[in-house]
């Protein structure tokens, strides 16, 4: 069943400006229409993107095999020491601390990010402070560091070599997709979306935290509904780096969905990155009331009165 809802929280507003010229400030943006937007690079300093910047061919050749992505495994015994499974290699497993009898969260993060970005670490704290799970970090830094264009291009790739490296990793040490779940930020929304299509849509949960929106609109590599048992997406920077149409099972809009998000003004960078900052502290205390909404405009609204629904968490039975 589709579900539009949206926390019980302030209403977003939003400011307008003509031009680009603010660092961070993307209120001139119109999706589908403008050329350039505001993107936070790895330190989160602001940088003006081109949006018809031409695909690295070379880069996205030498990179989306996914050769250089590494996966990081975490548990209660090493909570901040990774232990790196390699694809491929069984001893990787059995000499880890990984264990088939727990669920598996999988963390994916976004463009210009990588393994040891703010993204993974707030969540798998949060992980490993609701339960001994084995939490798996994906580092796919060398695609996901090149121009936004060529990471796009190798999101389809980058996701499917992960949804056959969590397959051998069951087939390997245990498990089974009953206790999966999928978690990805911004670009690595996409990229769950796409392993959970690549194991044919049995992943129990996937999570997309502020969907990537630039040039996503309408792409058939988008994160949608049918990627999982049950996808869910929290929307916090809509219309501008991340999407604002629903596209889950069940999608939350706190505090309108868009910018400006509690703390952060105009800065989409910012508004963008609180997606995971409340997905993990859902996990923590599974304490945002959401209300179901008629339609989207009474989600941007924050005037929805429906059925309730707990935004994020870490339930593997959550349905919406």
């Amino acid at each position: 069943m589709k579900v539009l809802v949206i926390l019980l929280a302030s209403v977003a507003l939003c400011a307008g400006s003509a031009l680009p010229l603010i660092p961070g400030d993307n209120s001139h943006y119109v999706e589908g229409e403008s050329r350039y937007i505001w993107m936070p690079d790895e330190n989160d300093v602001p940088k003006l993107v081109d949006l018809h910047e031409p695909v690295d061919e070379v880069a996205l050749a030498e990179n989306r095999r996914g050769a250089d992505n590494a996966y990081w495994l975490f548990t209660r015994r090493n909570p901040t020491a990774r232990q790196i499974i390699t694809n491929g290699n069984a001893m990787s497993v059995h000499n880890s601390n990984y264990n088939g009898a727990r669920a598996t969260k999988v963390i994916v993060h976004g463009w210009n990010n990588n393994g040891g970005s703010p993204v993974n670490n707030y969540i798998r704290d949060a992980f490993l402070a609701n339960g001994d799970h084995n939490v798996i970090v994906l580092d796919w830094s060398r695609l996901a560091n090149q121009g936004y264009y060529t990471a796009i291009a190798g999101v389809p790739d980058v996701g499917r070599t992960l949804g056959n490296f969590i397959q051998w990793l069951i087939n390997t040490g245990g498990g089974n997709w009953n206790r999966v779940h999928f978690v990805g930020h911004s670009l690595g929304a996409h990229v769950v979306g796409n392993a959970g299509r690549q194991v044919g849509n049995r992943v129990v949960r996937i999570t997309g935290l502020d969907p990537a929106g630039p040039e996503w609109g309408g792409n058939a590599n988008a994160l949608n509904r049918n990627n999982g048992v049950y996808v869910e997406a929290i929307h916090t920077d809509g219309r501008a780096l991340g999407i604002m149409n629903p596209i889950a099972n069940a999608d939350f809009y706190p505090n309108g969905g868009r910018t400006p998000q509690p703390g952060c003004g105009l800065n989409n960078a910012c508004a963008h990155g609180r997606a995971f900052q409340f997905f993990a502290s859902s996990v923590r205390t599974n304490h945002f009331i959401a209300r179901q909404c008629r339609n989207l405009a009474e989600a941007e609204l924050s005037n929805c009165t429906g059925a309730q629904l707990r935004m994020g968490n870490a339930d593997l039975n959550k349905r919406g």
